[in-house]
């Protein structure tokens, strides 16, 4: 018997109604989603598509993200398991408990096939997005399929980075607008996991610190400054063409329309900032506090004006800022398009937050964009004295699955 574990709520959006309505045949419904906002906070996102949902996808409130090590070298079980997880993956975006047999379905006498906690919750705008890490391909001869472009990011200035929470053979992005449906995809996903894959790392956020559309505003970040004004935006299809999807002979061909994956943990020393003046922190960023404006401006989206001197000479938009250094004209061009979020993990032993900024950068070739951006703000942006990067990940993501006879990994593994 199948359940659908919200059938009965949330489904006053058409979108909605015709995924849940459809059923398992129904999750083959495909849809480009990149250009699509979220029209309610409890609708479905296409699972199915040309590019992977959870990318462009305007930024839910909430993050689950977790890395994967697999433990089994049996190819075929991994396989195995990535059929299911693609399948289990189809059905909680739509709605659905993540087996056909469900939270509730089962003979008593059986563990059920889904965990239960999303019962009654509606999609919530849930995206499921994975991706390789370098140390996959090693491990299963891919050698002659991984892509130059996923060599190991370097060590950058300052860096203290603990493995622990780092790198990972497998990761997948969860997002959604209800943190609990969010931990409940990833829980079903390490649960069908079992005996393949164990978590190495995960990491909660909330409050996501950039827009992904033009539909959204911009958010701030725990030092209270908007953050990612000049993201790329998913209305902008030519600059992601540049700057975001890989191309036909960037790599190897699996990896044409996918897009790949940095995650930076950043400890956030906030006490420190919170005793900074006001003057100093938007020197620091380069932007007003309030407004968001660049300091050469006077509102959010004027373009910085580097040239623009103050009354005594000075650049008003100091050579050592944050916006100034990550700015697309001292990096050669590079833009990238972030959906980071904040996190807080309680306190540290001296009693200050363990609080920061789980960065999330998707581009066409992390070698001629972020790593080029972090060195040179790793060198001299001004702000590093409040941060500390603790955490460090890369990964290639394939684009979208068209349909439900595909899976995850598919294209990489033939």
């Amino acid at each position: 018997m199948q359940v659908q574990r919200r059938k009965v709520i949330g489904l006053a959006g058409a979108g909605v109604l015709g995924v849940a309505a459809a059923g398992a045949v129904g999750l083959q419904v495909t849809g480009d989603e990149k250009t699509t906002p979220v029209a309610s906070t409890s609708d479905a996102i296409a699972f199915f598509g040309e590019r992977q949902a959870g990318i462009v996808t305007p930024a839910q409130d909430r993050l689950h993200f977790v890395a994967f090590d697999v433990i089994t070298k049996d190819r075929a079980a991994l396989v195995g398991m990535l059929e299911s997880w693609t399948a289990a993956a189809a059905r909680m975006t739509a709605g659905l408990d993540a087996g056909t047999i469900g939270a509730v379905g089962g003979i008593p006498e059986s563990p059920p096939d889904d965990t239960g906690e999303a019962l009654g919750l509606p999609p919530s705008g849930l995206t499921l997005t994975i991706g390789f890490g370098a140390s996959l391909f090693a491990k299963f001869g891919l050698g002659e399929k991984k892509p130059a472009a996923l060599a190991d990011l370097p060590k950058f200035p300052g860096d203290a980075i603990d493995p622990a929470i780092s790198g990972g053979d497998i990761c997948v992005q969860a997002c959604a607008h209800d943190p609990q449906v969010a931990v409940h995809a990833v829980r079903n996903l390490a649960r069908i996991g079992m005996g393949v894959v164990s978590v190495r790392w995960s990491q909660l956020g909330f409050g996501r610190t950039s827009s992904t559309s033009t539909t959204q505003a911009t958010p701030r970040n725990l030092f209270g400054f908007k953050d990612g004004t000049a993201n790329l935006k998913a209305e902008e299809p030519a600059l992601l063409d540049e700057h975001l999807w890989v191309r036909p002979g960037d790599g190897p061909d699996w990896m044409t329309g996918g897009s790949y994956l940095v995650t930076r943990k950043i400890r956030m020393i906030v006490e420190t900032w919170d005793r900074t003046s006001l003057l100093e922190q938007e020197t620091i960023v380069g932007r007003s506090k309030g407004e968001g404006a660049p300091l050469s401006g006077t509102q959010e989206f004027d373009e910085p004006d580097f040239t623009a001197v103050d009354g005594e000479g000075e650049p008003k938009i100091a050579k050592v800022s944050h916006v100034r250094l990550a700015h697309p004209t001292e990096n050669n061009g590079a833009r990238l398009l972030r959906r980071g979020y904040n996190f807080v993990d309680g306190s540290d032993g001296l009693g200050r937050l363990n609080a920061g900024l789980f960065f999330i950068a998707f581009q066409r070739d992390p070698r001629r964009q972020f790593v080029p951006i972090q060195t040179n703000l790793a060198r001299h942006d001004v702000m590093n004295e409040y941060l500390r990067h603790v955490s460090s990940g890369l990964f290639a993501c394939p684009p979208g699955l068209r349909a439900a006879d595909d899976f995850w990994g598919r294209s990489l593994f033939a």
